[in-house]
């Protein structure tokens, strides 16, 4: 059984509340229990922080021992080395996600400091994007 770790940055814990016309409705946690039961081949965990180093502990707690990571640093991924450099320096495979289409909204949510580090980059589908990822460790090409 694949062992993947979901990790959101800030935020992301208003989901269901803030910008529906971008996020939707649905919380992280309502839509979390979905995929556990759609993907019940998969060990799946969550983890949620406002705090750029927690999210960087917790992706060097993970990335020697788990089978991936999928990693939505929200506004970190725009601002944050050190996040950029804690997936460069874990064995474990990251996918890196987006809710929303980085590059259709302002300019400085163009460069990511995760992406050249990151197996792929999945972004622009929704709460969808995350079940893109999990696919991805399931189907690996």
């Amino acid at each position: 059984m694949k062992k993947l770790i979901i990790i959101n940055g800030p935020n992301l814990n208003l989901l269901g509340k803030r910008e529906t016309n971008i996020y939707g409705n649905l919380t992280f946690t309502e839509f979390f229990d979905t995929i556990v039961k759609k993907y019940p081949e998969v060990s799946l965990e969550y983890f949620q922080s406002n705090i750029e180093g927690e999210l960087i502990d917790k992706i060097q707690e993970v990335g020697f021992s788990y089978d991936g990571i999928i990693l939505n640093a929200a506004a970190y991924t725009h601002t944050s080395i050190g996040i950029g450099d804690a997936v460069k320096a874990v064995t474990v495979p990251v996918v890196e996600v987006h809710i929303s289409n980085t590059f259709a909204r302002e300019k400085f949510r163009h460069k990511s400091f995760i992406s050249p580090n990151a197996r792929g980059v999945i972004l622009g589908f929704g709460l969808q994007s995350y079940e893109l990822a999990i696919q991805s460790f399931i189907n690996p090409s």
